[in-house]
């Protein structure tokens, strides 16, 4: 059989044959579309090319004989399969049980009451802004909104005002509605594209592009704003600064932003917080303080939603093993291939 021959062959099966063909023979084989697996089952059969035909023809036959077996309903005594020794380089079965859906949802819901302490890095990113700009990076759901709202506080009682930013509208407005209720309507307005109420507030809420044009206005001589009070500004999202369309806006903001006024930028968790906080500290008339946390406080749980409606944990464990593939969990598994049987018809190969 020619490589030709053999890869139209193999683009003939549906990928849950091709994925037991490719166990021992091709890594993290589930984690590659029909096109890819079928170049890799080629690529790693190279020196055995005559196994990889024979197993091929096994799977074949085993299928067809199980389709005629199933429309016959034929009673035939089951063949006799003799387990093989996994090939070298293998992955190991994963011995650990498979947890249930019960067991994956437990636990969810509301927590009970339970009075609330700042958690370590908070207290110091507070501490750390009295003398320095802060750059937080730290998981999402850790509590950003906790220090943002501390610090406004405390600004506000030194009669400084605060601007706090989001890259977005519909954040922007619920953080007006969230601090209106927290500090009083009469303390907060809002700038954005579609509003404009209490622009006097100690503390104003607007979009970042909102605060780049008030500093461009200020340079040119023209605000509509005090500047000269300007005690804090909150940069939320901040990693929008590696936006390829969107970041110069925060490069510019924190250019033009006021020395006198203390930078403070929340951001999820990013590969390179020292370097930013580096890079303020440059352009910046005071150092910048790094307060990095990576704990993550919500864990993550994750599942898999078969388009028929039955959820399924994605893993054995209710921790994150990354997608290893022997970490599966079996119910997840067998939705998969029943996806892709009834979605990609024998012979014709994924885009």
């Amino acid at each position: 059989m020619t490589t030709e021959e053999l890869e139209k062959l193999l683009a003939q099966q549906p990928v849950a044959l091709l994925h037991r063909l490719a166990r021992g023979r091709v890594h993290r084989h589930f984690r590659a579309g029909k096109r890819r697996l079928i170049e890799l089952l080629l690529q790693r059969s190279s020196q055995n090319r005559a196994g990889l035909e024979s197993d091929l023809q096994a799977l074949i036959g085993e299928r067809h004989s199980r389709s005629e077996s199933g429309s016959s309903r034929i009673h035939r005594p089951p063949a006799i399969v003799h387990k093989k020794a996994p090939p070298r380089g293998a992955e190991p079965d994963s011995v650990e049980t498979a947890v249930s859906l019960s067991a994956w949802l437990e636990g969810l819901g509301v927590p009970s009451p339970q009075p609330f302490v700042p958690d370590p890095w908070q207290s110091e990113a507070l501490s750390a802004l009295s003398e320095t700009d802060v750059v937080i990076s730290v998981p999402t759901g850790s509590g950003k909104t906790y220090v943002a709202v501390e610090a406004a506080r405390r600004a506000m009682e030194d009669n400084r005002s605060v601007i706090y930013t989001s890259p977005l509208k519909a954040l922007s407005n619920t953080k007006y509605t969230e601090f209106s209720r927290i500090f009083g309507p009469d303390k907060v307005g809002i700038l954005t594209g579609d509003r404009q109420e209490n622009g006097q507030a100690p503390l104003l809420i607007m979009t970042t592009e909102i605060l780049r044009n008030l500093l461009y206005d200020a340079a040119s001589g023209e605000i509509d704003v005090r500047l000269d009070t300007l005690g804090l500004v909150i940069l939320d999202e901040s990693q929008y600064l590696a936006d390829p369309e969107r970041g110069v806006v925060w490069e510019e903001t924190i250019i033009f932003c006021p020395g006198q006024a203390r930078l403070l930028l929340l951001s999820a968790s990013i590969g390179n917080p020292q370097d930013i906080a580096d890079w303020l500290t440059s352009i910046r008339s005071t150092v910048c303080r790094l307060v990095r946390h990576s704990k993550r406080t919500v864990p993550l749980r994750a599942g898999y939603l078969h388009p028929n409606g039955k959820l399924t944990p994605l893993f054995r464990t209710l921790g994150i093993p990354y997608g290893h593939p022997s970490q599966l969990h079996p119910e997840a598994k067998r939705l998969f291939l029943e996806y892709e049987e009834e979605t990609l018809p024998a012979g014709r190969p994924r885009r």
